[in-house]
């Protein structure tokens, strides 16, 4: 594959850059034994280990890297990691993307399975209320990228997994912080982790609220959330977690081109035809409650025990252009594992687990027309229940201090019932699909200390989510089959002996089969349908290196360059819509290329400054490939000082700007809109500020 090809002549220039930063940087500088960011540690399957002898495609965003980014959401700080897109189509409205996945969402996240804690956040049919976390309870993310059902059941873009406190932190203390900005946008929130001799409590509380950049896209959302953990020897732990959100938020619909061009701001107009999303109060409520419970125990010396039982009800209102939709969804389900150890102290050294998922999800959906933000006479009801449940088991093995194996597979059974009843008319219907094992394989050999390769075959597998059998057009599709495929993947991970480098590389190859993609009628009533393959080929890339170490006593006290780099190679095969052909098309929604470079300064006296630059080439928003947004750098910094006199009060106060270059551009497109109506404006040149107190 000649990759030259494909690269602009703004990318090879960054790339050159950083190249000639970090040579520049090692002909400049000392390399001491001082560690800059210490081995990062990865606990996405199911203990942890160093990332160094993981032979999968992981990235870790921390907690500074949270924190670096605007504490209004996860959406900067995932965009940062190659591979990874996140988009916003309007304040709270969130769509969420790895290798491509987007494809089969206009909205939300599908095609890939989200964790809290041990809690699937995904439920049975497939949805996933992302929108609904807030990103200050979140102490750090894990993202596994491609296809791993091995341990989390069906999916083929990825996993993300969400670790909502640092289950090690053995400490009491407090928070608060407030924020505000551009655009009406305002942020408080607080946190409280009180220890009771072995127990601890945390709580976290947020409220934000957004007027939005464009007419009609007001957001809110009220956030708690409570843990609890309980350490009842030295080596077990319960651990109880509940949080509520209320989220709402108005959608203000696509715009043409010509739209877009004349006035990016403003709402879908109203046509002779069909009324605009502020003629229709075009709005989401989402009230959702969730909980669970955990318990890791050890059995015996080497047999570890974890159990994890939660459930959710969610009310969700959709007030839409043509239909007003009340939902009421109730999910429960139970995930439990072993995990068997053995020659821990010998050259030869093994890790089993075994264990199973299940959850359940109901649903009540009910659509009636919408007479202009007030509830008509009834379309459409359904009610649909989807039942997910998986066996998995891995078996990983260390051999010597160089060698690392893993072979994995889970088995995965999916079925959904509904009952669809309009007025006088029902309908009943049950739908079993073929149980599918999914596969993994993979190594990871040490070259030195320092360097490792890595390589891996998996396979991919995801039923239809509840979406996209029963879409806005109200006809249940029972015809839409599973996206099933094949990934390879080999890369490289370099750190230096003092952590002053870091260095994560990818290249993969997914052959996904019956692809599912979204279609739109003229009423604007989506449907969704198999479109034969996609063949993506890809490389990713991620580099940090101090140019300046940490702990100078010059000015500038600490100086980190970051680089993340994303080539998609992604195109339709054998796709054949009615008369039109696609086949040999670049994917859907997936940029070809993403670059960004990121600056963390540390000043003397606790002054520091993050900088960040995004490039993102154009993307494809029709199948058809005669539509293209524009390509766009965005570019936003944060500055504050930070206090840090030990056992006393940290005062954090900053602010910043986001689209400094003050670009025109689609950061949520619509994807196979009809009539054109691809594109939803971000937000020009803004600004934030805010203040944090710990005590």
């Amino acid at each position: 594959m000649n990759l030259n090809r494909y690269l602009v002549p703004r990318e090879i220039t960054i790339t050159l850059l950083f190249s000639l930063l970090v040579n520049f940087s090692f002909a400049q500088s000392k390399v001491d034994s001082v560690q800059k960011v210490g081995e990062i540690v990865i606990r996405a399957y199911l203990s942890e280990q160093p990332i160094l002898r993981v032979p999968s495609s992981v990235s870790l965003i921390s907690n500074k890297q949270l924190r670096d980014q605007p504490s209004i959401s996860m959406l900067p700080a995932l965009n940062s990691v190659p591979g990874i897109r996140m988009e916003e189509r309007s304040p709270g409205s969130y769509r969420l993307s790895i290798r491509g996945s987007s494809l089969r969402s206009p909205f939300g996240v599908r095609n890939v399975k989200v964790y809290l804690d041990e809690f699937p956040l995904t439920d049975a049919g497939g949805n996933t209320y992302l929108n609904l976390i807030d990103v200050n309870s979140i102490h750090n993310i894990e993202v596994l990228k491609g296809p791993d059902g091995s341990l989390f059941g069906a999916n083929s873009g990825g996993v993300v997994l969400l670790n909502p406190v640092d289950k090690r932190a053995d400490s009491s203390w407090a928070s608060a912080g407030i924020s505000s900005g551009s655009y009406g946008l305002f942020q408080e929130k607080i946190a409280i982790q009180k220890k009771f001799k072995n127990q601890f409590l945390n709580i976290n509380h947020s409220y934000q609220r957004s007027d939005g950049y464009r007419e009609h896209s007001a957001m809110s959302r009220n956030f708690a959330q409570v843990m609890y953990r309980m350490n009842y020897s030295e080596e077990n732990q319960l651990r109880v977690l509940a949080f509520y959100s209320n989220l709402e938020y108005k959608t203000p619909g696509g715009l043409t081109l010509a739209q877009y061009t004349a006035n990016p701001s403003a709402a879908r107009p109203s046509t002779a035809f069909v009324a605009g999303p502020v003629a229709q109060k075009a709005r989401i409520e989402n009230n959702t409650l969730y909980a669970g419970i955990v318990n890791e125990a050890k059995i015996i010396n080497n047999l570890r025990h974890v159990i994890a039982l939660y459930g959710s009800s969610t009310d969700y209102l959709n007030p839409f252009i043509t239909n007003y939709e009340i939902r009421k969804e109730n999910t429960a389900g139970i995930r439990t594992y072993l995990e068997l150890s053995g020659n821990q102290d010998k050259s030869i050294n093994w890790k089993w687990n075994a264990g199973l998922e299940l959850q359940t999800t109901g649903a009540d959906i009910a659509n009636y027309n919408n007479n202009r933000g007030v509830q008509g006479s009834l379309q459409a009801q359904d009610d649909i229940i989807s039942n997910q449940f998986f066996y998995f088991t891995r078996f990983s093995t260390n051999i010597g201090e160089r060698l690392s194996a893993e072979v994995a597979s889970s088995l995965n059974y999916y079925k959904y019932k509904f009952s669809k009843n309009i007025r006088s008319y029902a309908t009943r219907f049950e739908r079993k699909f073929d149980p599918e094992l999914m596969p993994r394989f993979a190594l990871s050999y040490k070259l030195s200390d320092n360097l490792a390769l890595r390589s891996s075959i998996s396979r991919g597998y995801s039923p239809p989510t509840i979406a996209e059998v029963r879409a806005s057009d109200n006809i249940i599709n029972t015809n839409i089959e599973s996206e099933t495929g094949w990934n390879y993947e080999a890369g490289l991970r370099l750190r230096n002996k003092t952590d002053r480098l870091w260095l994560d590389a990818s290249i993969f190859q997914y052959r996904l089969e019956n692809a599912i993609v979204r279609r739109v009628n003229s009423n604007d009533t989506e449907y969704y349908l198999n479109a034969g393959g996609t063949r993506q080929t890809g490389v990713e890339t991620q580099a940090s290196y101090w140019l300046i170490e940490p702990g100078s006593k010059r000015f500038l006290s600490g100086l980190q360059l970051q680089n993340s780099y994303t080539l998609s190679k992604y195109f339709f095969q054998n796709y054949v819509n009615g008369t039109s052909d696609y086949s040999g098309n670049r994917l859907t929604g997936t940029p070809r290329s993403v670059v960004i470079s990121g600056l963390d300064f540390r000043f003397q006296k606790n002054f520091y400054l993050f900088a960040q630059h995004n490039y993102t080439s154009k993307i494809a928003l029709n199948d058809a490939n005669s539509v293209f947004s524009k390509s766009f750098d965005l570019v936003h910094f944060k500055a504050g000082w930070r206090s840090s006199k030990p056992g006393k009060p940290v005062i954090d106060v900053f602010a910043g700007i986001d689209n400094l270059l003050d670009e025109t551009y689609s950061l949520g497109n619509d994807l196979n809109a009809f009539g054109g109506r691809f594109f939803n404006a971000a937000a020009p040149r803004n600004f934030f500020a805010g203040m944090k107190l710990t005590l």
